[in-house]
């Protein structure tokens, strides 16, 4: 049994937690649910050793712990799969998962890495990590990251396991195979802590639910006893209601047109179109090529080719800038930490990245500070960003906050065609439908094209108005949604069919 006794954690200008109580019984998944900023990833932190604890204590099958780091956590049996990723890109996929247990494979020659890369690839196998062990960390997509981090936290043998985010990047069926696993180690005894934005995987999967708000618990309920809306109300406070959107205007003209976008090993003889004001979804399982074909559109892949047209006009993008600044194309990475952001900069800086130019005098250089600020204040605004001041360095946000930061520097930049991955990451509720509500608007009030990849399938149902199936590096299937009348599990089942 995991207890927490009166725990409280600030920051500079920030109180994170007070006086948290919460008793996690051995053998139940419990899950921690919450709006962005609400205090959940830091009571992870606590309890797994990377923060220590202002107030309060922690305690273990009724022993106090004083965790120094997060490797004295993990000697006690904590495990962590963080929602920030955190691997060593050098190092090869076996050696990150196996990183806290190289001292159980050394031999009088070293380390029996024989053995340790048998291991390895046992554990991927059981996460569906289907690569090689060998293979360099630092190029895997973010969604394969994410899945060396849980592999790694099973290679642990750990008296409680904390998943903080771990579905963020992955699809259903990468989710399905996770959520085998961890009623498995429940089974076993293992208590484990469950963060997810996604209340219907928290229906799934979660034994119990704790909501906290602004730092605080409002309380802990059983999931077979309470409905989605009033849990949802516990975590923000108010009632809610999901707003039905319905059909999109449909356009005949082509914004966009991709013909046979290959790079190998990657994509494979991909083409599709896209229309003006349309939201096009990309779905497909992890590593199918999705954001590979996007990767090439924007000139970041430069071993990829495609022919591409826009507005009818055949065109060559060779870099991010060109895309944006040329063809008005942006790119809103599904990799926040390592490519979206800057993260020792500033939230304004990161927000104005893509509109200095803009507001730049054609004859002194100097940058309006006062322009550019109001554009990033509404920014701010718009997407309800927490945030102590446009000054406050954008690593020390909470992960769905920085998510909107990502966004929003690409909407500074009004572009045409917008390619959005994964945009919901790591993100509440109450976030969430922020976001969808901007998307839709910038399709339906704006005639903005959107590209949306998502492994969210309630998302993907509820925004795209067609769907492109990817499997196994191509396209394989193609769906109309607008004025779809069939319900979501019945369209959920059409698009998975694509993927078997």
């Amino acid at each position: 049994m995991l207890e927490l006794k009166g725990i409280g954690k600030s920051f500079p200008g920030v109180r994170a937690l007070h006086n948290v109580s919460v008793t996690f019984e051995a053998g139940k998944i419990h899950a921690l649910l919450g709006e962005n900023g609400a205090g959940k990833s830091t009571l992870i932190k606590v309890i797994s050793g990377l923060y220590r604890p202002d107030e309060g204590t922690v305690h273990l099958d009724g022993r106090r712990l004083d965790l120094r780091d997060v490797s004295h956590g993990l000697r006690q049996g904590i495990a962590v799969v963080n929602q920030e990723i955190q691997i060593l890109p050098d190092a090869s996929v076996a050696e990150n998962i196996m990183l806290e247990r190289l001292e159980h494979y050394r031999s009088w020659r070293g380390l029996d890495w024989k053995r340790l890369r048998g291991e390895a690839a046992r554990l991927m196998s059981l996460v569906g990590l289907d690569l090689d062990p060998e293979d360099r960390a630092g190029a895997l997509s973010a969604a394969q990251k994410q899945l060396t981090q849980i592999a790694k936290a099973l290679s642990v043998d750990a008296k409680v396991l904390l998943l903080d985010e771990p579905t963020s990047s992955i699809t259903l069926h990468e989710a399905d195979k996770l959520f085998t696993l961890v009623r498995g180690l429940r089974d076993r005894g293992v208590t484990v802590l469950f963060v997810s934005h996604k209340i219907e995987e928290i229906f799934a999967l979660c034994d119990h639910v704790t909501v906290i708000r602004d730092g605080l618990k409002i309380g802990t309920v059983e999931t077979a006893g309470i409905q989605t809306k009033d849990l949802v109300a516990m975590m923000i406070g108010r009632e809610y209601h999901v707003n039905d959107r319905g059909r999109l205007p449909t356009s005949a003209e082509t914004v966009l047109e991709v013909r046979h976008a290959t790079s190998p090993g990657l994509i494979e003889d991909a083409s599709f179109t896209l229309k003006k004001g349309e939201i096009l979804g990309f779905y497909g399982l992890v590593g199918a090529g999705r954001t590979p074909l996007a990767r090439i559109l924007i000139g970041e892949d430069r071993r990829g080719s495609a022919e591409i047209l826009l507005g009818g006009r055949p065109v060559k993008i060779r870099s991010v800038a060109e895309a944006v600044f040329r063809h008005r194309l942006a790119y809103v990475t599904e990799n926040r930490k390592e490519e979206g952001l800057i993260l020792d900069f500033t939230v304004g800086a990161n927000l104005a990245i893509t509109i200095w130019e803009r507001f730049r005098h054609a004859l002194t250089r100097v940058i309006n500070d006062k322009r550019i600020n109001a554009v990033n204040a509404r920014s701010v605004a718009e997407l309800s960003i927490r945030t102590t001041g446009l000054d406050q360095p954008v690593k020390n946000l909470s992960g769905g906050n920085q998510q909107k930061v990502s966004i929003a520097k690409w909407l500074n930049a009004d572009c045409d065609i917008l390619i959005i991955d994964e945009p919901t990451v790591g993100v509440d509720v109450g976030a969430k439908e922020q976001i969808h509500e901007l998307i839709w608007s910038l399709a339906k009030d704006q005639g903005k094209s959107i590209v949306l990849i998502t492994s969210d399938m309630p998302e993907l149902i509820t925004l795209a108005r067609r769907v492109m199936v990817f499997r196994d590096h191509r396209i394989v299937g193609e769906l109309d949604l607008n004025g779809d009348t069939r319900n979501e599990t019945e369209i959920s089942r059409t698009i998975g069919a694509f993927l078997t």
